[in-house]
């Protein structure tokens, strides 16, 4: 028998959320093109008949090309759109393997003047909007020992930026749920990987000049995310910062440990800073270490 290319995606089931336009349109288009069906979600706007909405239209590109796909209008930050998108994929598709939750939203502001209001629903949009779907997903991926997570975080999340408190806050919080997922899921043959993708759309482009435009195609970005959704994909726990036809590996890391003096503390954290990094594969494994250190460290003390 040969033997299948890794990113051959015939017969697996895909859901993107946020696929009506940008980065979640491209990832649908070319998860399709590599044989996945795929449900297409994306919230339907006030006054828009099936035809008018993104999802439908991706649909359509899609089915147009020689692909299988179905419509799905869940607004993600409802806390039953996970369970409702999962029961689509099984009503249409007979099965689920791959979940991709790209949807999110901004409203730039510094965070004196913006209200919780606005700030929540940024966060519960770029956080929630992740987790109810992977939370609906999960229990039927774990069963059947297999399953890819994509969700979506931003360098924001990782490094924070000026006017954007609650859209870092939940990309951060991503962050935190694949960290921990993967370790929940690897066993069970499920990976879960974070992309902070650059993309051109209409939500970056206040950050980017027109002329980033082709540079920056989503498209460039849809070859990683098909990878992270294929059986070759080996990693999980993983942040990939991908763009402009790069790729990055992001990493949250400790230094070795240095005495805690009374006295002195901006000189101690200047040499902190000077130290290499470490990577821990969880938070038991970060204790570990650090009870290890122990003993040296407190011999270091000022």
């Amino acid at each position: 028998m040969t033997a299948r290319p890794q990113d051959d995606l015939r017969g697996r089931t895909a859901i993107v959320t946020g696929a009506g336009k940008g980065l979640g349109r491209a990832y649908a288009l070319h998860l399709a093109r590599l044989g996945a069906r795929v449900l297409v979600n994306n919230r339907r706007h006030a006054g828009e008949s099936d035809g008018d909405t993104s999802a439908q239209q991706t649909v359509e590109a899609i089915r147009a090309a020689g692909g299988t796909a179905m419509p799905d209008w869940s607004d993600v930050t409802d806390p039953d759109s996970g369970a409702a998108m999962v029961e689509q994929a099984h009503r249409h598709f007979g099965r689920l393997d791959i979940v991709i939750a790209n949807a999110g939203i901004d409203r730039a502001s510094r965070f004196a003047r913006q209200s919780m209001a606005d700030f929540r629903a940024i966060f519960d949009t770029g956080f929630f909007g992740n987790l109810h779907l992977v939370h609906a997903a999960w229990p039927q991926l774990i069963e059947q020992r297999y399953g890819r997570v994509v969700l979506t975080t931003s360098s924001a999340g990782l490094y924070g930026n000026l006017g954007q408190a609650a859209y870092s806050a939940a990309k951060a919080a991503v962050i935190g749920l694949v960290r921990a997922l993967a370790i929940e899921g690897r066993s069970q043959g499920v990976f879960v990987n974070a992309i902070a993708p650059y993309g051109y759309s209409q939500m970056t482009a206040p950050y980017m000049t027109a002329a980033m435009a082709d540079t920056f195609d989503p498209q460039r970005v849809a070859p990683l995310v098909a990878w992270l959704a294929g059986a070759g994909c080996d990693v999980s726990g993983e942040v990939l910062v991908c763009g402009g036809g790069a790729l990055r590996l992001a990493g949250v890391g400790e230094t070795d440990a240095l005495a805690l003096p009374a006295t002195d503390l901006s000189d101690r954290v200047k040499q902190l800073h000077a130290m290499p990094v470490h990577r821990h594969a969880s938070a038991t494994d970060s204790f570990t270490r650090l009870l290890d250190e122990l003993p040296t460290a407190q011999k270091d003390t000022p």
